[in-house]
């Protein structure tokens, strides 16, 4: 790929200042790990990203879509290709009643705290994870006994032709850590969800409460991707972990947090191949000792340092 060559094109259909060659992905992942993206952009309209998809499309570019990189781990090599970055460049919403129309780069904290002072209830849940909404309907984010699909009214989807589509809940096919967007090439634009009336005071006791259960339980003191693996039918992943006796296991600067054995966690200066290896090693020793297999939710990209 002729990173100069993309750039210029790149530069006719967005501002050169949301244009970034050879940008350095620990910098933009919660992991803080990373090589460099060959080129990052950050689009701030519809009309931009269909371009660019259009684009990326017509000339066959590797890309990637990111949001606010708290569910990815890109190794230390870098991405070959085209970064999108989905995030605060991307992120107005609009109250309505008890609807709210979103779009995909705005976080869920802040979504939370602008609906809690309209006294809606009913995204509590979400309020404290660490990602954009597009990466909470890819993956039906969910939490303390709420998910996605039981707020989401629809879904407006552009695909890699830069065509956007508005899909139903019902359509959307959400499931545990699963929805249409993780088994088609669409991305997430915007969405409507659907809360309901409450009491402000309630409202906010129960998000306070929540976020001091994740301070209490998970290690937020360091960077990670959350949860690293989804949980086995049966069986809960950190459960699982600490069982096999890897709770504090490092690898590198890479950790098994003593905190949560379900979060791997940069401990210590971590590289990626650490977080990799690490991964690697629950994985064969979990099913080693507990004949279970794990699988990651998240998700590990880009190449290998040379």
């Amino acid at each position: 790929m002729d990173k100069k060559e993309i750039y210029n094109l790149l530069s006719q259909i967005i501002d050169e200042n949301s244009i970034y060659i050879d940008e350095p992905m620990n910098k933009r992942t919660s992991f803080r790990v990373g090589g460099p993206a060959d080129i990052l952009v950050r689009p701030k309209t519809e009309e931009e990203i269909g371009n660019i998809f259009m684009m990326v499309n017509e000339l066959n570019i590797p890309f990637l879509v990111k949001g606010n990189g708290s569910n990815i781990l890109i190794k230390d090599g870098g991405f070959r290709g085209l970064v999108i970055e989905i995030s605060d460049n991307f992120s107005d919403f609009e109250i309505r009643g008890t609807e709210v129309e979103i779009q995909s780069g705005a976080l869920l904290s802040v979504i939370g705290r602008a609906v809690m002072e309209k006294s809606l209830t009913g995204f509590e849940f979400a309020s404290g994870i660490p990602g954009t909404l597009g990466g909470a309907l890819a993956m039906n984010a969910g939490a303390y006994g709420g998910e996605m699909k039981n707020i989401v009214k629809s879904v407006r989807l552009m695909n890699i032709e830069g065509q956007i589509v508005e899909f139903t809940n019902e359509e959307m096919n959400f499931g545990y850590r699963h929805s249409r967007l993780t088994d088609e090439s669409w991305i997430a634009i915007s969405a409507i969800i659907s809360l309901e009336k409450g009491d402000y005071a309630e409202i906010k006791a129960r998000m306070e409460d929540l976020a001091l259960q994740r301070r209490t339980k998970q290690p937020l003191e360091y960077p990670s991707a959350g949860s690293t693996f989804k949980r086995p039918t049966g069986y809960f992943a950190g459960k699982l972990i600490q069982d096999s006796n890897l709770k504090g296991v490092s690898i590198g600067g890479a950790q098994v947090s003593s905190k949560h054995s379900g979060f791997v966690i940069n401990y210590n200066k971590a590289s990626a191949k650490d977080i990799v290896d690490l991964i690697k090693h629950i994985k064969k020793t979990v099913f080693e000792c507990q004949g279970v297999h794990l699988e990651e939710e998240v998700k590990i990209l880009g190449e290998d340092e040379e």
